[in-house]
């Protein structure tokens, strides 16, 4: 059975924490002993300054930032920041909503970790940190083109990529694929038979006999 923090701690700390900043927090929400605050993201630095150095509080980790996409919103992107106290043993998420065209402020001048967590979301969705001291792609390459965890992103790519023996270099080509793609519906092992599966011609042989 997993063991959670203390749940009455976190809550008490959600009312405190609604308190002190109020314009900075839209909501809370606590579940699996972690607590979720949907924030706004003009607050986002002095929010996250205070959660850690606040002695209640000592948020002082960093552990992820990451984005999720909503194509259909207006309000595309909703960009999550999981913290972690070393001295509670306490988990707290803070979550805001962006377009597509807003930028995001970087927390790397209060948590330097967040230069790699930043460069990732701009790789894989695109998303703009402002005062970023070096904000480029990390795990595609420099010359990718799109955002691959954008749900818009065809699941093939644009280009693929082999190195050329003759030219000593790496080539980029649009993709061409050697069979038409297929979509699976992974209803069944036995993907595209749908009257007869293998070994059925053993029962009907031996209902003849």
């Amino acid at each position: 059975m997993a063991v959670y923090p203390d749940i009455d701690g976190l809550a008490a700390l959600a009312e405190e924490l609604q308190a002190r900043h109020g314009d900075a927090i839209l909501d809370t929400k606590l579940a699996r002993g972690e607590l979720s605050l949907r924030i706004t993201l003009s607050h986002l630095l002095p929010l996250v300054e205070a959660l850690r150095t606040a002695p209640d509080c000592r948020f002082n980790m960093l552990v992820d930032i990451t984005a999720i996409d909503h194509p259909d919103r207006i309000a595309r992107f909703d960009i999550v920041w999981q913290f972690l106290s070393m001295y509670t043993n306490q988990r707290i998420r803070l979550k805001c909503e962006i377009r597509e065209d807003e930028m995001v402020p970087s927390l790397t001048s209060i948590h330097p970790c967040a230069n790699w967590f930043e460069r990732e979301v701009f790789d894989m969705f695109g998303v703009l940190f402002s005062g970023h001291p070096d904000l480029r792609r990390i795990l595609t390459d420099y010359g990718f083109r799109g955002h691959p965890l954008r749900k818009d992103f065809p699941t093939t790519g644009y280009v693929e990529v082999r190195y050329d023996e003759t030219e000593k270099r790496v080539i980029y080509e649009p993709v061409k694929l050697t069979q038409e793609y297929r979509q699976f519906d992974f209803l069944s092992p036995w993907e595209g038979v749908i009257d007869v599966l293998p070994g059925d011609e053993k029962q009907t042989a031996a209902r003849e006999d």
